[in-house]
C-alpha cells in the first residue's frame, strides 16, 4: 500500500499531514471525522513476511499503553487492522498527539529545566515500571518537551515485561545498556542506564562509551570488562552540579546493581538537585547556569 495522502480518509480519521518516518512506519496528523480531535495516526505495512516483526511490535506497543496511565506517557487510544483476519497487511495505532519538539532537537538552555524535564521522565518511567514494564529505548528523541515545559515519552515501540530476554539486539547504540547488548533479561536498571546515558548527551552534548565499542552498529560488543569508562559528566562541563554529575555517572555504572536501586530513587536524587539549584536564585543566577 503507498503511503496515505492528505485528504485520505481511513477508519473515519482524515489525514492532515505526514509528520513522522520510521524503518516500517509513517505517522500521520490526522482528524477524527467524528469528534474532530486531532491524532497522531501510526501507519504499519507488511510488505514482507520479515515484516511481521514489525506488526508485532506496534500491537505491543498498543498493549503496553493501556496498562499504563500517566500524563508523561503518550497514550494510545485505538488500534485497528486492514488485510483479512489470517493476512493482516497494515495496522494503525490512534495516538495523543503531542505538540513539542524533542530533546535532541531542542536540547534545554539551562541546568533547571533540564532536570525538570529528567525528573518528569523519571516519574513515568517508575509508573512503567510500576505497571511490571521497562521502557527499554529511552533517548532524546523520544521525550518531547511542549512550549509549557511539559515533557512526554512519546515511543512505547521496545518496551516489555521486566525480565524480558529479547531474541536480538535491540537499543539505541549510543544510549544503550549492556545487558541489552548481551541480551541479558531487561529490567528497570535498563531504563535507569538508558536515562543516564540521555542526561549525559543532554549536558555534555557528548555520548557515554557502550559495550558496542566504537561505531553506531548492532552487531558485536565488549565483554563488560572492557567497556571504556566515561569522564565524569562534570569532566566535560564544569557547571554541572557535583551531585547531578554523580547521579548521572551512578546511573551509568555498567553492572546494574551498581546503579540507583529504583527510578523512582533517580526521581528523587533529581528533585534534589532541583531545589538546590533553585536555592541558588533566579535572574542573572540562572543565567549563569545556561548551556552552550
Amino acid at each position: 500500500m503507498p503511503p496515505l495522502k492528505k485528504g485520505d480518509v481511513i477508519d473515519g480519521y482524515r489525514v492532515l499531514s505526514e509528520i513522522g518516518r520510521g524503518a516500517a512506519s509513517v505517522i500521520y496528523l490526522a482528524q477524527e471525522q467524528k469528534t474532530k480531535q486531532v491524532w497522531a495516526l501510526k501507519q504499519v505495512e507488511k510488505n514482507t513476511d520479515k515484516d511481521q516483526r514489525f506488526l508485532d511490535q506496534a500491537e505491543a506497543e498498543y498493549k503496553v499503553a493501556q496498562a499504563i496511565n500517566h500524563p508523561g506517557i503518550r497514550r494510545i487510544n485505538r488500534l485497528f487492522k486492514k488485510g483479512s483476519f489470517l493476512s493482516v497487511r497494515e495496522l494503525y495505532l490512534v495516538m495523543e498527539f503531542v505538540d513539542g519538539i524533542s530533546l535532541d532537537s531542542s536540547p534545554p538552555k539551562t541546568f533547571e529545566s533540564a532536570c525538570a524535564i529528567f525528573f518528569q521522565v523519571a516519574d513515568a518511567m517508575t509508573a512503567m515500571h510500576d505497571a511490571g514494564f521497562v521502557h527499554a529505548d529511552m533517548k532524546p528523541n523520544n521525550v518531547v518537551v511542549d512550549p509549557n515545559g511539559k515533557a512526554r515519552i512519546i515511543d512505547l515501540g521496545q518496551s516489555c515485561r521486566i525480565g524480558t530476554v529479547k531474541p536480538r539486539i535491540q537499543g539505541t547504540p549510543d544510549y544503550i545498556a549492556p545487558e541489552q547488548v548481551h541480551r541479558r533479561p531487561i529490567t528497570p536498571a535498563t531504563d535507569v542506564y538508558n536515562l543516564g546515558a540521555t542526561m549525559y548527551w543532554v549536558l555534555t552534548r557528548q555520548h557515554i562509551p557502550t559495550a558496542l565499542g566504537k561505531g553506531d552498529s548492532l552487531v558485536g560488543s565488549l565483554d563488560d570488562a572492557l567497556i571504556e569508562k566515561p569522564k565524569p559528566a562534570s569532566e566535560l562541563n564544569a557547571r554541572i552540579h557535583p551531585r547531578l554529575s554523580d547521579l548521572i555517572m551512578q546511573c551509568v555504572e555498567v553492572e546494574p546493581a551498581k546503579r540507583p536501586p529504583s527510578m523512582r530513587h533517580v526521581a528523587a536524587g533529581l528533585n534534589l538537585v532541583q531545589g538546590i539549584l533553585a536555592a541558588k536564585g533566579s535572574g542573572a543566577a540562572a543565567l549563569a547556569d545556561e548551556l552552550d
